[in-house]
């Protein structure tokens, strides 16, 4: 058991590396590509207008 909660510990903090380093890696390329910025902001706009859209629908 105790192995079994070594490993699966160790996987998550993997994870938790992975997903830190392909966030650092996105904020990079979204500072040296500008339209990247634009996309990524315009894709958060749209899908808050759809969260806020279809919130009404459903109570």
């Amino acid at each position: 058991m105790p192995l079994l909660r070594f490993l699966l510990h160790l996987l998550l903090f993997i994870g938790a590396l992975a997903a830190a380093g392909a966030l650092v890696i996105s904020v990079l390329l979204m500072l040296r590509f500008p339209p990247l910025l634009v996309a990524v902001v315009l894709a958060c706009w749209i899908f808050c207008r759809l969260i806020k859209t279809t919130k009404g629908e459903h109570p």
